[in-house]
């Protein structure tokens, strides 16, 4: 996907990118390429491949959701920032947290916020149910890309969730995935609300889900994640 093609099929999710935002993910591209040449963050490095892979599938999640509407936003094991870096840079209103338990990836998006110039992201070095724990029903919006299976995402995931908001995980093809996290969802008290299938421009099949939370966390929930694990052999 070169940038004439990344910025209509934008047009195609109704949204509209300026100069200064372009710019902002050709830093980006070229300081992922860089530091991925002494610290492993991604296994895409064609310019063509890591805007659609990477930056143009990040910003499908607005196929979800408004996120001009929202306040708050956490993404969970960020890695290399896709999609939370992407969403913080092309909508400023949202208050981006970027949660990885490598610190390696940390220190690069830690450099990443300083060469972009932007205030509306924070990195947070820890582990996923650690921070959920102590941030339960926090933010508008959750989301984890390539993370995990569904079951075991919800976990982590879903405490994060304020009452009435989303937990929106980005997936490839799900099999039985969802169907298996079912039970895990309904205990944490979410619903599915919506399920959207569809190709990206070169064919890969991509699922969003929409978990829409009902109530607060109970308390044994995220549970330590070793049980978590067991659940899932």
């Amino acid at each position: 996907m070169n940038i004439e093609e990344f910025v209509n099929n934008l047009k195609d999710l109704n949204i509209e990118i300026n100069d200064d935002i372009l710019n902002k993910l050709d830093i980006y591209y070229n300081f992922l390429i860089e530091y991925n040449s002494h610290t492993n963050l991604t296994a895409i490095t064609g310019k063509e491949d890591v805007y659609l892979k990477h930056f143009y599938d990040s910003l499908t999640i607005v196929k979800s959701i408004d996120l001009s509407t929202i306040n708050s936003l956490i993404d969970v094991g960020t890695g290399a920032g896709f999609p939370g870096m992407v969403l913080a840079i092309v909508y400023p209103n949202l208050k981006v947290t970027l949660l990885d338990s490598n610190n390696k990836r940390i220190n690069f998006l830690n450099e990443l916020i300083s060469k972009l110039g932007i205030s509306n992201v924070v990195t947070v070095h820890d582990r996923s149910e650690i921070y959920a724990k102590n941030h339960k029903d926090s933010f508008d919006v959750v989301t984890a890309r390539a993370v995990k299976n569904m079951k075991e995402l919800t976990e982590l995931c879903l405490p994060l969730v304020s009452v009435g908001g989303y937990f929106i995980p980005l997936k490839g093809i799900l099999n039985s995935e969802l169907e298996d996290a079912i039970s895990i969802i309904t205990q944490i008290n979410g619903k599915v609300v919506d399920v959207i299938s569809f190709n990206l421009p070169n064919g890969d099949t991509r699922n969003i889900i929409k978990i829409k939370k009902l109530d607060k966390t109970p308390s044994k929930y995220p549970r330590d994640y070793k049980e978590i694990v067991k659940d899932n052999k």
